[in-house]
């Protein structure tokens, strides 16, 4: 088996998301080979939380030899010291393996791996909900696993349908937060297109700054006054909505005072595996209430 899967966009990632800039190549998976049961990998490394769980939810877990340091689900997963961070070739060829899943492209990783014969697969950051089927599709295909894959897909798909349907024409403003620096997200990102869904749309999208990730300021989010206050920095950093509404001049906003600043689960917003499904229905939940 000698697969390499490349995406034609390049994520830049500010804090825990990926600002996207394409070219004209097409993001879907560009290159899906059959495999034959005797090319099944039995020894996979994942440097990518995102696979890890993709890997797991296929049932491809059995594969899996050793996982990164930010891999922490599912709890079985197989937690190294290995970073998807700066990775380090010789650590990860320690364990072995004959498969690589990894988040970046760079080429001291993937061509040193490649030139010791061993398979990468490279899962950028989604941009679109067809980049996480994909990416799906594609694990399940490499790993012997894709009618458990394209189930898991269908699943998704039909769910994600159905929270759009009950949305309905809800329309609501949010300030999505990635650390308390005020760095967040537009509605051209993908955490944009889930806002979108459930009738959110990003008050980042006002902002002068032209970066997909901008850097908002406090007065900007005050005078914006949205609907809710997203927490996806609960965990790295600590915030809540008392340490929101203890901000300067925060708490006389509606989102606090109505009780509308949610706190996310930062390793769940900062995901698109299958869990994307499970995001969904918190901010669905939270955008009903607002609108009520």
């Amino acid at each position: 088996m000698k697969t390499t899967f490349r995406r034609a966009l390049l994520a830049l990632s500010v804090v825990l998301f990926a600002a996207a800039c394409g070219d004209d190549a097409d993001p879907a998976v560009q290159a899906t080979t059959t495999t034959a049961a005797a090319d099944v990998p039995t020894a996979i490394v994942s440097l990518s939380p995102t696979s890890t769980e993709v890997l797991f939810a296929i049932g491809a877990g059995d594969q899996v030899v050793a996982v990164d340091d930010q891999s922490n689900h599912p709890e079985d997963a197989p937690i190294t010291d290995l970073s998807g961070y700066q990775p380090n070739l010789e650590a990860i060829v320690s364990y072995e393996p004959d498969l690589v899943v990894v988040s970046s492209s760079d080429p001291a990783i993937v061509d040193g791996l490649e030139s010791l014969g061993i398979d990468v697969v490279i899962h950028e950051a989604a941009v679109e909900l067809d980049d996480v089927y994909d990416q799906i599709e594609e694990l399940g295909e490499l790993t012997g696993h894709l009618p458990e894959a394209t189930a898991l897909v269908e699943d998704m798909r039909v769910s994600i349908e159905a929270i759009a349907a009950g949305a309905g024409d809800r329309s609501l403003t949010a300030y999505w937060e990635l650390d308390p620096t005020y760095y967040s997200v537009t509605g051209n990102t993908f955490i944009g297109t889930l806002l979108s869904i459930v009738g959110i749309n990003s008050i980042a999208d006002d902002a002068q700054d032209s970066s997909d990730y901008p850097q908002l300021s406090a007065e900007f989010i005050v005078a914006a006054d949205p609907d809710l206050i997203l927490l996806a920095d609960t965990k790295c950093c600590g915030q809540t909505l008392e340490t929101v509404a203890a901000r300067d001049g925060w708490g006389r906003m509606k989102a606090v005072t109505d009780g509308h600043v949610i706190a996310l689960d930062d390793d769940v917003a900062s995901r698109w595996g299958p869990r994307v499904v499970e995001l969904l229905q918190v901010l669905d939940e939270a955008a009903a209430k607002a609108a009520a």
